[in-house]
């Protein structure tokens, strides 16, 4: 099974939109990761994204590309500081599903399931990006597997 974690797009200041909805740079920027991943054919079965609306417009857009066959879904418990353990919880044991949220959330789920902790951060988001994590039946250790990031350096 994977989970596919991934920060939302860059999103417009409160001053400009008090949403805080995606800016052009975030909804280009989600676009291209999300067509890289289409090309690679990452399977996803559902995306999940906070009650914000930057999450959902994030999760809108891979969806396009992505085609998740249940779709996307609203869910409480993936604000940025939410309990990880909670929703960690909840992840069901044999599907690719998508978590589509805020820092330092997905900062610190990544660090609850590779290491059993929140901290230190074992890895560093970037809005728009994806880490996949997967475990097997042969080894249950969560472990990243790659990721696609729309900056490098």
């Amino acid at each position: 099974m994977a989970l596919y974690l991934v920060q939302h797009g860059k999103s417009l200041s409160k001053e400009i939109d008090p949403r805080q909805g995606l800016s052009e740079e975030g909804r280009a920027d989600t676009r291209r990761i999300a067509e890289v991943a289409a090309g690679y054919k990452v399977p996803v079965s559902a995306i999940w994204h906070s009650t914000k609306t930057r999450a959902r417009q994030t999760a809108e857009i891979m969806a396009e590309y992505l085609r998740p066959e249940k779709g996307i879904l609203k869910m409480e418990g993936l604000k940025p500081l939410d309990d990880v353990a909670a929703l960690a919880a909840r992840i069901p044991e044999f599907e690719d599903i998508m978590l589509v949220g805020h820092l330092p959330f997905m900062a610190r789920m990544t660090s609850h399931l590779i290491l059993g902790r929140q901290e230190p951060a074992v890895f560093k988001f970037q809005n728009s990006g994806i880490v996949c994590l997967r475990k097997t039946p042969e080894d249950p250790r969560w472990l990243i597997v790659w990721t696609l990031m729309p900056h490098i350096g």
